[in-house]
């Protein structure tokens, strides 16, 4: 258990400051340097560079390097197309079941969103917009759909940090975030489900924004 903790501790430093840019595209990870810094033994360390490498934030060659990936618009187009479907279907499932405190939850996180994109605050914008979606994602009760989302929204998030670097540029709005409420309030399962996908449609449109290099783009060279 302490392994597993201490694992998903490593996981979610290493990842954050991937998404943030903190280091940045093509910069080498040694586990030993990275385990003095988050003050970890190198297992964990090891365990969550594995994870990242499969969830595409990492690239290995055994015996050579370890560095973070370049980001590639292309991977972040087919990430945000495959989150969409999933959150699509997330909220069509979730919508019967939800219950007022879901609700309210769904509220309070579009809230923290609304504050945080007039403080400026990237990393909160976007920790209540995964809150807000994540409420979904849990009521629908469909592991296959959390894992997948789990999986691929990093790679997203990774474009929309280096794209905008502020919270008022999180996917969405708070007033879309709201049109959503009100349909899941409603019990409208095809409208809540249409409104998700216009919210995480635009993400997919981010890699064809200017700032992103097509040079990192294999399907250009």
């Amino acid at each position: 258990m302490r392994r597993t903790l201490l694992r998903d501790t490593a996981y979610e430093a290493i990842r954050d400051a991937i998404v943030r840019g903190d280091i940045p595209p093509g910069a080498s990870v040694r586990d030993g340097e990275l385990a003095e810094r988050l003050g970890l033994s190198r297992a964990p360390v090891r365990d969550a560079l594995s994870r990242l490498a499969g969830e595409g934030l990492v690239e290995s060659k055994p015996q050579s390097y370890t560095r973070v990936t370049r980001l590639v618009p292309r991977d972040v187009r087919d990430a945000a197309a495959v989150v969409r479907a999933m959150q699509e279907l997330a909220a069509r499932s979730a919508v019967p079941h939800l219950t007022a405190g879901d609700l309210a939850a769904m509220r309070a996180a579009n809230e923290r969103l609304r504050a945080a994109a007039a403080a400026g605050d990237t990393a909160a914008a976007l920790h209540a917009d995964d809150e807000l979606h994540g409420v979904l994602v849990t009521a629908c009760g469909n592991r296959a759909v959390t894992a997948t989302v789990e999986r691929y929204t990093p790679l997203i998030r990774r474009l929309e940090w280096r794209q905008f670097g502020t919270a008022s540029a999180a996917h969405g709005s708070a007033a879309l975030h709201g049109l959503l409420i009100d349909a899941c309030a409603g019990g409208d399962a095809e409208g809540a489900s249409r409104i998700t996908a216009e919210i995480w449609r635009a993400l997919e449109e981010l890699a064809d924004e200017p700032g992103v290099d097509p040079a990192d783009d294999p399907a250009v060279r």
